[in-house]
């Protein structure tokens, strides 16, 4: 990131194409969940739902994503977030940052940073925070 980072300065947004039937299928792959709950309506509905739904983990990712655009990954020193509610197949997530405080320790600058994923509806779907080291300016 290139502007100077003051507590409520902004970071992104990252909006994300709608959640397909596919991106739930490739993120099986590519993260060794085939949890069926993600993947078959049809254990989606036994289970009282009326689709399947994103993993939580690729909500993570997209924040991950949003984090790396905008900061080198060297620079990252803690990441973690708390599902709050699911994304939908066809859901359109929007990754958020804001700077809650910078503080000094041991002659490094940090920035914490409040996350957010919600969807087109309003629903906050991720609640996370990240600490990054940033630059003196």
């Amino acid at each position: 990131m290139t502007a100077a980072l003051t507590p409520g300065t902004e970071i992104g947004p990252l909006a994300v194409d709608p959640i397909s039937r596919t991106t739930l299928a490739l993120f099986a792959g590519a993260s060794g969940d085939h949890n069926p709950i993600h993947l078959d309506i049809d254990v989606a509905k036994s289970g009282g739902l009326d689709d399947v739904f994103a993993h939580g983990m690729l909500s993570m990712a997209y924040l991950g994503r949003l984090l790396t655009d905008n900061f080198e990954v060297e620079k990252l020193r803690s990441y973690q977030v708390r599902f709050a509610a699911i994304t939908p197949v066809y859901g359109k997530p929007t990754c958020r940052g804001m700077v809650r405080s910078i503080r000094e320790d041991d002659g490094r600058r940090l920035a914490t940073l409040d996350l957010t994923v919600t969807l087109d509806d309003g629903t906050t779907t991720l609640i996370g925070e990240a600490v990054v080291e940033v630059d003196c300016d």
